[in-house]
Order: C-alpha cells, then sequence, then structure tokens
C-alpha cells in the first residue's frame, strides 16, 4: 500500500491516521474507487508453513482465478504483482516469463493486451525503504498515465 501512497502522493502515510497509529480506510476505498485500482491476492487460499510472514514458507492451496477477475473487469489493461509468490503465480496461469523487478512484460488476453508489473515485495520479511522503490514506481505511474489516455 505504500507503493500507492508514493505512486500518487509521494507520501507514504497519506491514508494514515497517525494519532490513532490506523489506516484511514474509507478514503483508501474511495480513492482506489476514483482511480479504477482494484486490488486482488493471487492465491485465494494459503497455508504458511511456520510463523512468518515469508514466501518461502507459504505454500498456495488455492490459486486465485484471475483470468476469471479480468472478465469480471474487462477495462483492466495492467496488473501489478508484488513479490516472488505472487509474481509466479501469475505467470503460471498465463504461461508467461516473469519481468525483472521494476519492469514490465507484455501479454495478450484473450486477443486484448495487456501488461504484466513486477514491484518489489511488500512482504515484512523482506523490508525494503520506500525510497528504493521509487523506480519501479516511476514507471507504473506511466503506465496508469498512458492508459487513462487510452480510456478516454
Amino acid at each position: 500500500m505504500a507503493d500507492c501512497r508514493l505512486l500518487f502522493f509521494n507520501d507514504k502515510d497519506h491514508f494514515v491516521d497517525k494519532a490513532r497509529k490506523v489506516f484511514c480506510k474509507e478514503s483508501l476505498v474511495d480513492f482506489l474507487n476514483e482511480k479504477g485500482i482494484t486490488l486482488f491476492d493471487t492465491a485465494s487460499a494459503v497455508r504458511r508453513l511456520q510463523d512468518n510472514a515469508s514466501d518461502k514458507f507459504l505454500e498456495i492451496v488455492q490459486p486465485t482465478d484471475i483470468p476469471a477477475l479480468l472478465h469480471r473487469i474487462p477495462e483492466c489493461k495492467a496488473i501489478v504483482t508484488t513479490g516472488q509468490k505472487a509474481t509466479d503465480t501469475l505467470c503460471a496461469q498465463f504461461s508467461l516469463e516473469e519481468p525483472k523487478v521494476g519492469d514490465f512484460t507484455e501479454f495478450l488476453f484473450e486477443g486484448y493486451p495487456m501488461r504484466l508489473y513486477r514491484m518489489p515485495s511488500s512482504s515484512r520479511a523482506y523490508p525494503l525503504a520506500l525510497e528504493k522503490k521509487r523506480q519501479p514506481i516511476a514507471l507504473c505511474i506511466r503506465t496508469y498515465n498512458y492508459c487513462k489516455q487510452l480510456s478516454s
């Protein structure tokens, strides 16, 4: 979520109520709806094999049916993953080669051009300073603006 806050506001605490130390859920949901951004996990059921946040010890019991989701949102032009497990899961469903962190790969979904962007992991197990996420975020900003122009 910090990626989204940096992407649009250059402020990692934009949707945070600092006094109460919680997210402002309503503001966040309103913002995502306004921008046409959908959030969803690549796994619908998981099992943690150890008590930590590492993908290494995360078993995907049931991957999310991403093609079924895309049928429900036909205006979707790009997908962004954070982390290796999410990227692997998505690439397996579309038979894609995974992009490098901070890059993208283009593919067709039922004849429509799509892009898969790979962002740095957002896992607590692999903390990365937000400053180091700026380059991949800039790539997403360019795509967001491009997609916005296409839909106008």
